[in-house]
């Protein structure tokens, strides 16, 4: 595998190769037998804030013996109007890899096809697939194993990071339920081509019954701040709280992508309730 550029491109074999692989990082965090990335230089080109992504992509990179080079895209030409293939082929001549993080999922399958480096995606509009990936070894480092699990999505079901999941649950073949308001459900699409066991309701309590695990992310994502109103008004019903918890299976964990909003998505109690599982996400990230 060369590039990450979304979770539905990945096989189920490939996903739980990485999984499997995390844990073998993890453990040797400090200690690593082999730095790959040793006299290499990978930009971490962002067009959106981040905390938890860019500074896990540039700690990890330097443990891994490489040099990362962060990149705002309205420092670079691309804030001016180059087109992302020039930009691409110019980066593809001098680094060696690259870290994408911007709106536009096109944009970062134009890098990679364009650049010919590795390229992964860290996070477009689309989809979030290395969240995801640090969200599937969180569970299996929790719970043992992916076998029989069902996740319940409470919140923005047409986010890039419900989207992940949808992907992930197809692959991995675990269940998943979603629950948004109507206007916020997966286009009917995006289910059909993806399949597997994923079902969308209104009803909040019904997708968490028996969950093995209850998720949220915020319910305005960047780029849709001038929502705000309009979404909070929507969602409405929509968190994670002790109710909705005891609709869930015995010991269900409750996960968050970070940022939180308490109060909007989840309440402050169970967020500070289930904190060492969330911030276990963000170390595992």
């Amino acid at each position: 595998m060369k590039n990450l550029l979304s979770i539905e491109s990945l096989s189920a074999t490939e996903i739980r190769g990485l999984i499997g692989e995390s844990a073998v990082m993890k453990s040797t965090r400090g200690r690593h037998a082999a730095h790959p990335l040793r006299h290499q230089c990978w930009a971490l080109v962002f067009s959106k804030s981040s905390t938890r992504t860019r500074v896990s992509f540039e700690v990890g990179i330097r443990e891994l013996g490489g040099d990362p080079i962060f990149l705002a895209a309205a420092d670079i030409q691309l804030g001016r109007g180059e087109p992302i293939k020039d930009t691409a082929r110019v980066m593809g001549r001098m680094l060696h890899g690259a870290v994408i993080r911007t709106f536009d999922q096109q944009d970062v399958e134009d890098f990679a096809a364009f650049s010919g480096i590795p390229t992964i995606n860290a996070l477009t509009d689309a989809e979030h697939p290395c969240q995801i990936i640090a969200d599937l070894f969180t569970i299996t480092e929790l719970r043992g194993s992916l076998e029989g699990l069902r996740v319940a999505f409470i919140g923005d079901g047409d986010c890039n990071v419900a989207r992940s999941w949808i992907w992930a649950a197809a692959r991995c073949g675990f269940e998943l339920a979603i629950a948004s308001p109507e206007k916020f459900q997966p286009p009917q699409g995006l289910l059909d081509a993806a399949g597997g066991k994923v079902s969308v309701t209104k009803d909040s309590a019904e997708a968490a019954a028996g969950a093995h695990v209850l998720y949220t992310d915020v319910w305005v994502s960047m780029g849709k701040e001038d929502e705000a109103a309009y979404r909070a008004a929507q969602f409405q019903g929509y968190q994670i709280n002790a109710s909705l918890l005891a609709a869930a299976a015995p010991s269900a964990l409750v996960m968050h992508c970070l940022p939180a909003y308490r109060g909007k998505e989840i309440d402050e109690a169970t967020f500070e309730a289930h904190a060492e599982t969330i911030f276990r996400q963000a170390e595992n990230r």
